[in-house]
């Protein structure tokens, strides 16, 4: 089992920055892929940025590529999302995962998940 916790959420100004971490405890996740989903008000969660164990792979979503940055300290099992240049439209529920089994992409294939930390950009 894994456990995780996100952190850093909070409300900025359209243009402004955010650091999200994501703290990993119980089985070791420094051999197993991690992402970043979000879950925009009425909308379903989607796919942000996943990271492979090693750091060697990242792919992003187009929404945030350029602007966000994930990476990873496995000797401190946390995970980390940089975000710049906000925009109102990144407002939503931030969530970590882990472990993926298919695509890394879909909600479906990730078994663990943080509760979520709420960002909130003002225009």
């Amino acid at each position: 089992q894994v456990q995780l916790a996100e952190s850093g959420g909070g409300l900025v100004q359209a243009g402004g920055s955010l650091r999200l971490s994501c703290a990993a405890s119980g089985r070791t996740v420094s051999s197993i892929p991690m992402g970043w989903f979000r879950q925009p008000p009425g909308k379903e969660r989607e796919f942000v940025a996943v990271i492979s164990w090693s750091g060697g792979s990242i792919f992003y979503a187009d929404s945030v590529k350029g602007r966000f940055t994930i990476s990873r300290d496995n000797a401190k099992s946390t995970l980390y999302l940089e975000m710049n240049s906000l925009k109102p439209e990144d407002t939503a529920v931030y969530y970590c995962a882990a472990d993926p089994d298919g695509s890394y992409r879909d909600t479906t294939s990730y078994p663990y998940w943080g509760q979520g930390t709420q960002v909130t950009v003002s225009s």
